[in-house]
């Protein structure tokens, strides 16, 4: 999501600062909001979930601030000072595993480059691995840039939160 494109034909320039902070309840509203956009679904390959939903499991998260039990590194996005998205480190599969999502205003900034480079410095762990739909070439991008590699392609059926899609999987070491 780091290329301009149709969906956004002005480009803005990029943020002068970039940093992350730990999500709060205050944020829960905005990042909600950023994942009902229909367009930043589809290149997710994901499906919304429904404000009761997205608060439990938010609420889940929040109670946890150490990550000890939900083992969850939540942190929210500021682009000169502005919440534009958010990225997480969490348990998949019994690896920890980095995603992020960037509000499509923000796309093309080079933003999210920059917020998973200061996640990875915030959380050091290794292996992580990544996931993205096949088709998300920028999100791909992103990932590679930060030093993740290609690991494995494969089907992904339908869930609750995802559409049927080809996945990329990535890894850092």
């Amino acid at each position: 999501m780091e290329k301009s494109d149709s969906h956004h034909p002005t480009p803005r320039p990029s943020p002068t600062s970039v940093r992350l902070r730990p999500t709060t309840a205050s944020d829960l509203p905005a990042l909600h909001a950023m994942e009902l956009d229909p367009l930043s679904n589809e290149r997710a390959g994901s499906k919304p979930r429904d404000w009761p939903t997205f608060l439990a499991r938010w609420e889940q998260i929040l109670a946890d601030p150490s990550g000890v039990l939900t083992g969850v590194t939540p942190r929210v996005i500021l682009a000169d000072g502005e919440l534009v998205g958010s990225v997480n480190v969490s348990p998949q599969d019994g690896v920890s595993s980095l995603g992020y999502w960037i509000a499509r205003d923000h796309w093309g900034r080079g933003i999210a480059t920059r917020a998973v480079a200061l996640m990875l410095v915030e959380y050091p762990a290794r292996p992580l691995i990544a996931t993205a739909a096949a088709f998300n070439l920028a999100s791909i991008r992103v990932l590679e840039k930060n030093g993740f590699v290609i690991a494995s392609r494969h089907a992904t059926p339908e869930g609750a939160r995802t559409v049927e899609r080809e996945t990329v999987t990535l890894v850092l070491r």
